[in-house]
């Protein structure tokens, strides 16, 4: 007998492919996926667990054309998708708030993308690499720094990659000012930029020695923007 098949099966995942409301706001260039997952440093994992949603929020890198993840054996939920369960990626930056004559016609500046597929345990020396990775792109030049991950470490350690191919992807933008409104207005519009900043650094009680030049490197790479008033 030929399994039956919901109807709307095959229209599912057509509709996760595609943007069905301002569609206009489409970004279509891997150039632009790229750039926007490597200016960010968390995304959010989603799948299904026993029936249930489960999203979790986790620190990424990209190498090429994966993304990278890690957490521990321990999750059971990760150990799920390292198995195979579908699972999504999101990733979302808010660039400005858009502030409107109306709190309705106002907005965000924002670039958004999401990634769907398997995603791939790593193993052997693809494993090693994939968290070191993970590192560098964080603070970049923080593992010439400190010692490499313990044997222990790393088998206490899932590392997994989701390929971006050329139809598992969608991104999504928005930029410039408030809609033009059609009457008159008497109260200010315009945008709010956003940005990540990052703050002097804050040694630990058992820190030794100064602030090191990967951490510099990263205050500098992400200073607070000057003020307009």
């Amino acid at each position: 007998m030929s399994p039956v098949t919901s109807p709307n099966a095959a229209s599912a995942d057509t509709r996760l492919a595609r943007l069905t409301r301002k569609p206009d706001r489409g970004v279509g260039t891997r150039e632009q996926l790229n750039a926007l997952l490597d200016s960010q440093l968390v995304g959010v994992l989603a799948t299904v667990l026993d029936g249930q949603p489960w999203v979790v929020p986790m620190l990424y890198g990209r190498e090429g054309d994966q993304i990278l993840l890690h957490g521990s054996t321990g999750a059971g939920a990760l150990g799920q998708v390292a198995a195979g369960a579908p699972a999504a990626f999101c990733v979302t930056v808010i660039d400005g708030l858009v502030v409107a004559e109306s709190t309705f016609d106002s907005s965000a500046n924002y670039r958004s993308a999401v990634i769907r597929g398997t995603l791939e345990a790593l193993t052997g020396e693809a494993k090693s690499t994939g968290l070191q990775r993970i590192s560098e792109r964080i603070i970049p030049g923080r593992n010439a720094e400190v010692r490499p991950s313990t044997r222990k470490e790393e088998a206490a350690t899932l590392a997994l990659g989701l390929t971006i191919a050329a139809d598992n992807w969608i991104m999504k933008h928005r930029d410039g000012d408030p809609g033009e409104p059609e009457g008159d207005v008497d109260v200010w519009c315009g945008v709010v930029p956003l940005a990540i900043t990052a703050g002097a650094p804050v040694p630990a009680p058992w820190s030794v020695g100064p602030v090191p030049p990967s951490v510099r490197a990263f205050v500098d790479a992400h200073p607070a923007p000057s003020a307009t008033p």
